[in-house]
């Protein structure tokens, strides 16, 4: 009848908080784990050491007009570039 909706493999879980220093300030960031996987396969791709990627999100965050959180700016930027 409708689409039916499973658990991801290794099911659901909840965010994970993570301190990451970003232009020598540690801060804290909570995502879920597989949100933690995609951003440390992406900083792998471009590179980067996972606190300069995060750095540069954290950088056009903060450009916007009116910005989000640091941990909604990583997903949107994480969904917006493995939808490319």
């Amino acid at each position: 009848m409708g689409l039916e909706i499973t658990a991801p493999p290794g099911g659901f879980h909840g965010p994970v908080k993570r301190s990451i220093t970003i232009a020598g300030h540690p801060t804290s960031i909570s995502l879920e784990p597989i949100f933690w996987a995609a951003l440390e396969a992406a900083a792998v791709n471009a590179t980067l050491p996972l606190s300069a990627l995060v750095a540069a999100i954290d950088h056009a965050r903060i450009s916007a007009e009116d910005p989000p959180n640091l941990a909604s700016a990583i997903r949107t930027w994480l969904m917006a570039t493995t939808r490319r």
